[in-house]
């Protein structure tokens, strides 16, 4: 069954390669769409520039959600379910479509597909895409030209039938959601499932860290949202601290500390860091640091203090019968 038409899009027409099934989904903002893709030249061989099944997995893209290559969400809105087809789009449809690929080839090579960007103003982001690393999506970026995608879809999910990322959230779902994640979190740190309690916690902090990035720092906006995230640093810190990871409770409670020197618990948590990894001088400051701050911690302190000595005294005796073993003469 081929069947080719135009859809009502200037530079489009599509091939119906094998028919779906039901009725055309309803395409919603916020809804899922899973679907396999190829994307050819518009030449005499046909030249495969990309194809999701090589990877292994479908994709996925969420209506409304401003996909680079818009044109994607188009074509797909005239699918069925189970329906295979053939696009042809005019190069005023294809100009980002080297950089959409960029970032698809890295996630597939397991990198990261915003390195390079991170940190930089807009034109230094510029600057990068000269050059995307792949010398066949180069040499699109320079010259657009006419693409021929061949999409099969899958399914279409309504927003309430699956579980969002968190990128994909609104501002009033995110909001929404870290009470909820926190209260998880809660419930599994009681059930001593620490990994899993830290996995809710840091997805609670990234909602809260993708809003704070729209306000603007230090005013009322971003320090409602910073007071809600410094508990769940705090609550993930615990838990990294209860899995041994203590380089990483050092690293967030170091942060958060550049921010708020004046955070007890946060000294107190890098304190027992810096204690795990034999940083004695540092755990000393920063136990001594949470009794200065919060005198109701004074008695936690004094006895990690003392804890602290008595690992200490001990790891200076082992470690003296262990070098005078290494200098002595056998007999």
């Amino acid at each position: 069954m081929e069947e080719t038409y135009l859809l009502n899009v200037e530079g489009v027409r599509k091939k119906i390669l094998h028919g779906g099934r039901g009725e055309l989904p309803k395409f919603q903002d916020g809804s899922k769409i899973t679907f396999h893709f190829q994307t050819l030249k518009d030449d005499f061989e046909r030249t495969v520039i990309d194809d999701s099944r090589e990877a292994g997995i479908p994709m996925e893209i969420i209506v409304g959600k401003m996909f680079k290559l818009e044109i994607w969400e188009t074509l797909l809105s005239s699918m069925r379910a189970g329906e295979v087809a053939e696009f042809w789009c005019d190069a005023i449809h294809t100009g980002m479509y080297a950089l959409v690929s960029r970032g698809m080839r890295r996630i597939a090579e397991g990198r990261d597909p915003l390195e390079g960007q991170k940190h930089r103003c807009g034109m230094g982001n510029m600057f990068d895409y000269h050059s995307t690393g792949y010398d066949d999506l180069d040499e699109l970026q320079r010259t657009p030209q006419p693409l021929i995608f061949i999409m099969e879809l899958f399914r279409v999910e309504d927003p309430s039938a699956y579980k969002r990322d968190t990128w994909a959230m609104s501002k009033e779902e995110k909001l929404a959601a870290v009470p909820v994640l926190h209260s998880e979190g809660n419930r599994l740190v009681l059930r001593k499932e620490f990994g899993q309690a830290a996995a809710k916690y840091q997805e609670a902090v990234i909602c809260l860290r993708n809003l704070q990035a729209k306000e603007k720092p230090w005013e009322d906006g971003w320090l409602k949202l910073e007071s809600l995230v410094t508990p769940l640093v705090l609550n993930y810190c615990q838990c990294q601290l209860e899995l041994g990871e203590y380089y990483e409770v050092l690293e967030h409670t170091t942060e958060l500390l550049q921010k708020h020197n004046d955070n007890a618990k946060a000294y107190f948590k890098r304190a027992k860091a810096h204690a795990a990894v034999w940083n004695e001088r540092e755990a000393r400051e920063d136990f001594l640091r949470v009794a200065h701050l919060d005198p109701s911690m004074a008695a936690a302190v004094k006895k990690e203090l003392k804890q602290l000595g008595e690992r200490m005294r001990k790891k200076h005796v082992e470690d003296r019968k262990r070098y005078q073993g290494l200098f002595q003469q056998p007999r």
